[in-house]
């Protein structure tokens, strides 16, 4: 029977039951290896020179030959290498084991010299192996890899022998998250952790996922960000504080949204949101230097500049300038309901004028943004937990870092500390919550007594880590960058 039929799991079980049989036991508990297959190749002269016997353990992801010789290649984390076993070497009952129940897929740990074939190819000359553990499922095809996207998904382990580049993407994404962590730290910012599981879901406009604690007896919601939390360590005093977690929305799921999530949150006492669209500069210019190597990223047919520094334009010049409206010209919901509709902007019953502005801001501004761009200055109504303008109270000291042709990479706020205009604002949205916007915060008195004991000036910071890996990766779409992503189950 080929084993690429329908009853290789059944043969490659008989062959799990003969090694079983034969005393050896296909997942033993220990191996005893040497060197990693990269630092094999990395130190190849130098072995070969001395003619050091190197044990090297990993997965068996192809074989040929016949006869008394065969080649194979075995993979670990760090690289691929060739084997080369010879019955002459290795004893006619290890090969004839060998060719009759190792299989693609299987772990081994191999024992033998290095040396280069006549075609160039860095091999080791087995003298001795052991099997680590069988694998009893076959690997997709080794010539075309895995391709189907929704098994890549939902089987990301195969995705990952299958195909190197997928790999290569969540190195990229730990190597991103690693850079941002010590930026963090360089600049004497501590780390924290604050809950999951919160009575209150606060801290961003957006549905939140319900559970319920039996023990307790009351319903607590996931988090959708740590941003009320991250405020109260500055109250207790800590001046400088980042966080890098999960947050879970209750929201639909498309090429920029999952419904968990990774941020950085980062919150800096005696600061405003100027000085943190310098830090955001200064931290985007070395991440993508350190993975792009260069400033300058391709993104399909873009170009995207990372040089800084980055545009500054504030919100109600961008609407003036990509949607021709002049939102200073509508200052109630009814004539910026008109002058949307009148750009093709769809106004539900239940918008109410921030909104409106959202939906205005998102259709026709994103898109037309390529570089890294500060859009400043956004009205009040669309920022619930931002300080107001001095000079004018209708807006905030907020910015989104705006490129890509859609992407909202970084937000950004001077954070409002005035315990009675938070309170009054929370009022608002729960105003607006009881009229039927489920995405609205909800009323948090815990975190307005907090403001009251007293907190000083200071800018709040935020960036999608997904959004960003996505980015920086060349990848369509967050399912691409998150290990695990969020699916439909199976019927």
């Amino acid at each position: 029977m080929d084993e690429r039929g329908t009853d290789e799991a059944s043969i490659r079980l008989e062959k799990l039951h003969r090694i079983a049989a034969a005393g050896v036991d296909p997942y033993p508990a220990k191996s005893a290896i040497s060197h990693k297959i990269g630092e094999v190749l990395m130190r190849f002269d130098d072995i070969a020179k001395k003619g050091e016997s190197v044990v090297i353990g990993g997965r068996l992801m192809a074989q040929r030959g016949h006869g008394g010789a065969l080649f194979a290649d075995l993979e670990d984390g760090t690289g691929k290498i060739q084997l080369h076993l010879k019955r002459d070497i290795i004893g006619a009952e290890a090969f004839a084991f060998f060719t009759a129940n190792i299989d693609r897929g299987d772990f081994l740990q191999i024992t033998g010299t290095v040396f280069v074939t006549k075609m160039g190819e860095k091999t080791i000359a087995v003298s001795g192996f052991t099997l680590l553990s069988k694998s009893l499922a076959s690997l997709p095809e080794k010539w075309h890899g895995l391709t189907d996207t929704e098994i890549r998904y939902r089987k990301r382990y195969l995705d990952l022998v299958s195909n190197p580049e997928v790999r290569a993407i969540f190195r990229k994404r730990s190597l991103i998250v690693q850079t941002i962590r010590e930026f963090f730290a360089a600049k004497g910012f501590m780390e924290v952790e604050t809950p999951i599981l919160q009575p209150i879901a606060g801290g961003a406009t957006a549905r939140p996922f319900v559970t319920h604690h039996n023990a307790l007896d009351i319903d607590l919601y996931l988090r959708v960000a740590p941003e009320l939390y991250l405020k109260r360590l500055i109250v207790g005093g800590f001046e400088r504080v980042f966080e890098i977690g999960r947050n879970f929305r209750n929201e639909g799921i498309d090429h920029l949204h999952n419904p968990e999530f990774t941020s950085i949150e980062a919150y800096q006492a005696y600061a405003d949101y100027r000085e943190h669209m310098i830090m955001t500069e200064e931290l985007l210019t070395l991440v993508v230097g350190r993975v792009n190597g260069s400033p300058v990223l391709e993104v399909g047919e873009m170009k995207i500049d990372f040089t800084a520094p980055y545009p500054r334009i504030t919100f109600r010049d961008a609407v003036l300038q990509y949607a021709g409206v002049d939102i200073e010209q509508c200052p109630d919901r009814a004539s910026l309901a008109k002058a949307a509709e009148s750009k093709g902007v769809k106004v539900e019953a239940k918008d109410d004028r921030g909104a409106i502005l959202d939906n205005l801001y998102k259709k026709t501004v994103r898109a037309n943004i390529v570089d890294p761009t500060f859009v400043i200055d956004h009205p009040l109504e669309l920022s619930p937990l931002a300080k107001k303008k001095p000079e004018d109270g209708r807006y905030v000291e907020r910015f989104q870092l705006v490129l890509g042709r859609g992407i909202e990479l970084a937000n950004a706020y001077s954070e409002l500390n005035d315990p009675i205009d938070q309170r009054r604002r929370f009022e608002e949205q729960e105003r607006l919550r009881q009229g039927g916007d489920d995405e609205a915060q909800h009323m948090d008195l815990d975190f307005v007594e907090a403001l009251e004991t007293g907190m000083p000036p200071t800018a709040g910071w935020a960036i999608g880590i997904d959004r960003l890996v996505a980015l920086l990766t060349g990848s369509h779409g967050l399912k691409e960058v998150i290990l695990f992503p969020t699916l439909r189950p199976e019927k």
